[in-house]
């Protein structure tokens, strides 16, 4: 999961994204100041080494 912070003078809004491509893709357009960030549940299995 990805989450895009946006920052502005008023207030802090969070935007989640499945993929990272879209994440970037509304880096674009969200407008003030924005932090990208991975999130990885330990729970998620498909992402461990075996």
């Amino acid at each position: 999961m990805w989450i895009v912070t946006a920052y502005s003078t008023k207030k802090i809004t969070m935007f989640e994204f499945d993929t990272e491509k879209e994440a970037r893709e509304a880096l674009k357009t969200i407008p003030g100041y924005k932090i990208i960030s991975e999130i990885v549940y330990f729970n998620d299995y498909s992402l461990t080494k075996n």
